[in-house]
């Protein structure tokens, strides 16, 4: 994890090289390995670099070899060695064996038709000079962050928001929307914030940015994928291929990596890749609570004795107070998912023997694993239940059971499963997954805020 930022001045006046570096000490927990800045005129970028792949010679801001462009990245492209050969063939000469080099080079001979071409997790920016403009890129699913500012005079952006608050004068207030979507979805869609000016540049989207403003553009759509009628074998060939590849591609590195271990089936997978494809033992993480619906230490122990990985574990008793107060700082764009505190926890486990690892996160969205999707299914029963039924007797029942104190028990599932059930079916696959509904911010909100048009017509 790296961290990037930059500030381009729209109105040309110079930027303060004292600036950058403080915007860069912001991020140096993201990238504790090394500082990199350029600044020039009226645009000044930097980064705070964690080092995985070319150790000795990668350091960010990397410039083409007239030095008309500069790039910071914060991410990795996995294709890069494969982008390389094919740009080296067409005259391209490189200085480094990064893969962020192969961005610039790649913009060069694509422009910013090169993230067609881009197999990875990212967010960059170029900076052009002959055009005076930035060329800044997310990728396709929005796994590495990236926020920014604009008013008629600047523009900033960073990994983190913190950095763009080293600038002090934005005149910058909290958007009461964000805020509501906060406690109704439990985070904040793209491309809002809790800052009234500051917004995420959209997962698959890229911003060109001038003096005469900016423009974004989309440049992936999952819609327009293909779809294809394979029989179940073919598909669990086809399926069995790409993961495996994926791992392969992430396995590039120059540094020592392992794997976070849950025990569930989008982890289990991935282990059982790597100790297929690594010709050692995989090192692999788990933690585990004293709380039994908690704890899936059994599991994860089971998949690493079937692979027979190099294991570590351990059973905590965090603080949650003491973590919220560690983490909170890095929280500029706040979610509420308790997964935060054991992904910490988990992390600071293997931070002593590796420094990169995999980890199953996005098996549930792409293959159907969350309760949202289940609920779905059992709605096509609920709703043949009589309408006066359900309207009068089922909520009041179920809101008469006390909470459960186990992770997802049975109570607390059927309690959401029948909030969710109350609201319109307008709402989709949105009504499973919200947090608190209209009666809830109730209490929390004056009802002339809770009537503005706009919340009403994207949450009620």
């Amino acid at each position: 994890m790296c961290g990037i930022t930059g500030y381009l001045r729209l109105d040309s006046e110079p930027v303060d090289k004292c600036l950058i570096h403080s915007m860069c000490r912001t991020l140096v927990h993201r990238g504790p390995d090394e500082l990199g800045t350029y600044v020039k005129d009226n645009i000044g970028i930097g980064m705070r670099r964690l080092s995985i792949i070319d150790l000795k010679t990668g350091s960010q801001p990397i410039a083409n070899e007239d030095g008309s462009l500069r790039i910071v990245l914060n991410g990795e492209i996995y294709n890069y060695k494969e982008l390389k050969d094919g740009l080296i063939e067409k005259g391209h000469r490189f200085k480094t064996g990064s893969d962020t080099e192969v961005i610039l080079h790649l913009y060069e001979e694509h422009s910013e038709g090169c993230l067609q071409y881009l197999n990875g997790m990212f967010a960059f920016a170029i900076w052009d000079d002959v055009k005076k403009g930035l060329f800044c890129a997310r990728d396709r699913v929005g796994i590495k962050p990236f926020y920014y500012f604009k008013d008629d005079k600047r523009f900033i952006f960073g990994s983190e928001i913190k950095a763009i608050l080293e600038q002090k004068s934005l005149g910058l207030s909290m958007d009461i929307n964000s805020l509501i979507k906060l406690l109704v979805f439990e985070f904040i869609p793209f491309p809002d914030t809790m800052f009234d000016k500051i917004k995420k540049l959209p997962p698959g989207s890229y911003m060109l940015i001038n003096s005469k403003g900016i423009e974004i553009k989309r440049y992936w759509h999952p819609e327009e994928i293909e779809e294809k009628n394979w029989s179940e074998k073919d598909a669990e060939e086809e399926l069995y291929g790409l993961l495996k590849d994926s791992v392969r591609l992430r396995l590039r590195s120059d540094v020592p990596f392992g794997a976070f271990l849950s025990g569930g089936i989008d982890s289990g997978s991935i282990v059982a890749l790597m100790s297929e494809l690594l010709s050692r033992d995989v090192k692999t993480f788990s933690i585990g609570f004293e709380n039994k619906s908690y704890n899936e230490l059994e599991y994860a122990r089971k998949v690493a004795s079937l692979f027979r990985t190099d294991h570590t574990d351990r059973v905590i008793k965090p603080s949650a107070v003491e973590l919220i107060d560690r983490l909170i700082a890095y929280m500029d764009d706040p979610i509420g998912d308790f997964s935060i505190f054991p992904t910490y926890l988990v992390s600071a486990l293997a931070r002593d023997k590796v420094k990169v690892v995999l980890s199953g996160d996005g098996g549930d969205e792409l293959f159907g694993g969350y309760d949202a999707y289940l609920a779905e299914r059992l709605y096509c029963y609920y709703r043949m239940i009589p309408e006066f039924v359900k309207k009068n007797f089922i909520p009041v029942f179920t809101g008469m059971l006390p909470p459960s104190g186990k992770k997802k028990g049975v109570v607390n599932k059927l309690k959401r499963f029948v909030s969710g059930a109350c609201l319109p079916e307008e709402l989709g696959h949105f009504r499973w997954m919200m947090f608190m509904n209209k009666s809830g911010l109730k209490h929390l909100f004056k009802d002339s805020v809770l009537n503005f048009k706009d919340i009403n017509d994207n949450f009620f």
